[in-house]
C-alpha cells in the first residue's frame, strides 16, 4: 500500500460511494428490528470491527482470490458495477431485487456486519473500485465508513427519531442515483478492457 497516492478527491468518491452501497441509513428500520429481537441492544463495536474486517481482507485478498478463479479485476469490475446499478435501482425505485438473510439469533456478526453491512454488494463493489482508485484511498474510504457505521448503530435510536419516515426515503433515494452514477462510470471505464 502506497501511502503515496493519497488523494483527497478519490477518498471522498470512495467513502461516498461505500457509504451508499452500505446503506446504514436505509438499514435503520432493519436494525432497529433486529435490535428489539436482540434484547434491545446491538454490540456495536463487535459489529463495526466484523464488518471493517471483511471488507479489508476483501480488500487485500479479493485479487488473489479472483487469480484463483482465473478472472481479471476489470471483468469483476463489469459485474460488480452491473450488481452496483440494480442495488441503485433499488434504492432509486423501491423495489427489492435481493433478499438477505434475516435470522436475528445470530448476534452481531450475523447478519449485522454480514451480509447486512458487508455483503456482496458491498465487497463487489470494493473489487470494483480497486480497478479505478488506488488501494490506500478505498482502505481510508472503508476506516471512514466504518466510523459511520460505529456511529449510526450507537446512535440509532436518535437517528430514527430525527429522520422520520420521509427523511430516510429521500436519503436513501439520493444516494440510490449516485450510486447509479457510479456504476456507468465503473462499467464505462472497464468494458473496454475485457479479455485483455
Amino acid at each position: 500500500m502506497n501511502f503515496g497516492n493519497i488523494s483527497l478527491n478519490e477518498i471522498i468518491t470512495v467513502s461516498i460511494t461505500l457509504f451508499a452501497v452500505i446503506d446504514m441509513v436505509g438499514n435503520i428500520p432493519v436494525l432497529a428490528s433486529l435490535r428489539a429481537k436482540m434484547g434491545g441492544e446491538i454490540r456495536s463495536i463487535q459489529a463495526t470491527l466484523a464488518s471493517g474486517a471483511f471488507m479489508i481482507l476483501f480488500l487485500f485478498l479479493g485479487q488473489e482470490l479472483l487469480k484463483v478463479l482465473g478472472l481479471n479485476v476489470q471483468s469483476f469490475a463489469v459485474a460488480g458495477s452491473i450488481v452496483i446499478f440494480i442495488i441503485g435501482l433499488e434504492m432509486v425505485l423501491g423495489h427489492d431485487f435481493f433478499k438477505s438473510d434475516g435470522n436475528p439469533k445470530s448476534g452481531s456478526v450475523v447478519p449485522i456486519a454480514f451480509p447486512l453491512i458487508a455483503g456482496s454488494g458491498t465487497l463487489t463493489t470494493i473489487m470494483s473500485l480497486k480497478a479505478n482508485y488506488f488501494d490506500v484511498n478505498i482502505f481510508i474510504g472503508i476506516l471512514i465508513n466504518c466510523v459511520v457505521i460505529f456511529i449510526i448503530l450507537k446512535s440509532l435510536k436518535w437517528v430514527e427519531r430525527m429522520l422520520g419516515p420521509n427523511g430516510m426515503t429521500v436519503v436513501r433515494k439520493f444516494f440510490g442515483v449516485i450510486l447509479l452514477a457510479i456504476a456507468v462510470k465503473i462499467f464505462g471505464s472497464n468494458f473496454m478492457h475485457l479479455g485483455t
